[in-house]
């Protein structure tokens, strides 16, 4: 088949290489006229890793990856362990892949690279879609410049704010959650020696909370805060969602007065002139995200918060399920798209939204006022470990029975 996909972020790259694997021919259109080194840092599980594996990728993101050997939650002021969960060598062995922290400019890299040694695959860059118009028979992208591109499937993996997705569902404007996000990276040789394990730290405390890990070899430390914030009252104001828009130094600094010794240390390592914040929106999640030819992907379909780290993740499994749906349904000489689509559809929808609600609730918990309410939340988490745990990670998407 044709296959049209809007948007190459870590969610359409994916799609366009597992897309290629089984023989179709892909058009990646992306607005951007290159694409940056823009972000920080991404947490890959076992889930996410596999479908890596399966596009023979793994080797090139090893060379870039850290291996965390624990997750661990810490009270803000003090530091006293909360609660912590095992990464390492006993996650690989119990879920056959390991866990990563990665650079998301480093998983752009190696799967653009793998995108354009693809002779299947054409990447637009500079591009603009603007709407799609569908018959039984094919779907014609139309972009500002006045091209229109036809196609037998087109897929929307345009982010939260898609141009697909509001064409196919209507007005789905996302909320505004009241949470703001800080993020910095650092070069480690800025902190003391030995300033943390190789692990992901999470300090969690009133209304806010911030996590520390590294990446690139721990040559650089990741920094994500997160902050309800009801009234935007910042020296810099926002103009929008968007995760590249500067923030005052001195408003980092603010938020986080007086947390532990560590996130002091970190912020004052900080570039002033290179902290980023943005607003947190999501949506509810929805029951349909599909038409007879289009369809849509990653945070075009279930913007997820970033409290369980997944929301690359959860793009990321999307692309090996929509491949293995579309040839599930097909037969030897035709492709029934409309049923390989409603089959993504049907075995993504559930699994997505859980992940949506999910981390919505862990935005709750990890902002918990008291601390001995916090206490006795991650004491009950710590009883309640096992199966909830494996959720995330045990989920195979080159192999789940599709239904």
């Amino acid at each position: 088949m044709n296959i049209i996909i809007v948007g190459a972020g870590i969610g359409g790259l994916t799609a366009a290489l597992c897309l290629e694997k089984s023989g179709h021919q892909v058009t990646l259109i992306e607005k951007a006229n290159q694409l940056s080194e823009a972000g920080a840092g991404l947490q890959c599980g076992a889930n996410a890793v596999r479908v890596f594996q399966y596009l023979g990728l793994n080797d090139d993101l090893e060379r870039w990856a850290v291996k965390p050997e624990r997750v661990e939650f810490r009270q803000w002021k003090t530091g006293d362990d909360l609660y912590s969960v095992e990464l390492g060598e006993g996650y690989q062995r119990k879920y056959g892949a390991p866990y990563y922290h990665l650079h998301r400019a480093d998983i752009q890299k190696v799967l653009v690279d793998a995108v354009r040694s693809k002779a299947n695959i054409e990447l637009l860059m500079g591009r603009h879609f603007e709407r799609f118009d569908e018959t039984d028979d094919f779907v014609v992208a139309h972009l500002s410049d006045g091209c229109a591109l036809a196609a037998d499937m087109l897929v929307g993996s345009d982010g939260i704010k898609s141009a697909v997705r509001k064409q196919l569902l209507g007005d789905t404007t996302p909320r505004y959650t009241g949470n703001v996000a800080w993020r910095a990276v650092l070069p480690t040789e800025k902190l003391p020696s030995n300033f943390m394990d190789t692990v992901v730290t999470n300090f969690v405390g009133p209304k806010k909370h911030m996590v520390l890990y590294y990446l690139r070899n721990k040559k650089m430390l990741n920094i994500v805060g997160v902050v309800e914030q009801k009234r935007l009252n910042y020296e810099v104001p926002s103009k929008s969602e968007s995760w590249v828009e500067k923030g005052a130094w001195s408003d980092l600094k603010r938020d986080f007065y007086n947390w532990h010794p560590m996130i002091g240390t970190v912020i004052d390592a900080v570039d002033r002139d290179h902290c980023y914040r943005w607003e947190l929106y999501d949506h509810k999640p929805f029951s349909n995200w599909s038409s007879k030819k289009v369809t849509l992907l990653g945070d075009a379909a279930h913007s997820t918060l970033p409290f369980m780290a997944s929301g690359a993740a959860m793009a990321i499994e999307d692309a090996r399920i929509l491949q293995r749906a579309i040839d599930h349904k097909a037969s030897e000489h035709k492709a029934d798209i409309e049923n390989g689509l409603l089959c993504y559809q049907r075995n993504r929808i559930s699994r997505t939204a859980r992940i949506q609600n999910t981390s919505r609730k862990f935005g709750t918990l990890y902002h918990i006022q008291h601390p001995l309410l916090l206490k006795a939340a991650f004491a009950g988490l710590r009883l309640m470990r096992g199966k909830k745990e494996d959720f995330l990670p045990e989920y195979d998407a080159n192999t789940v029975l599709l239904n």
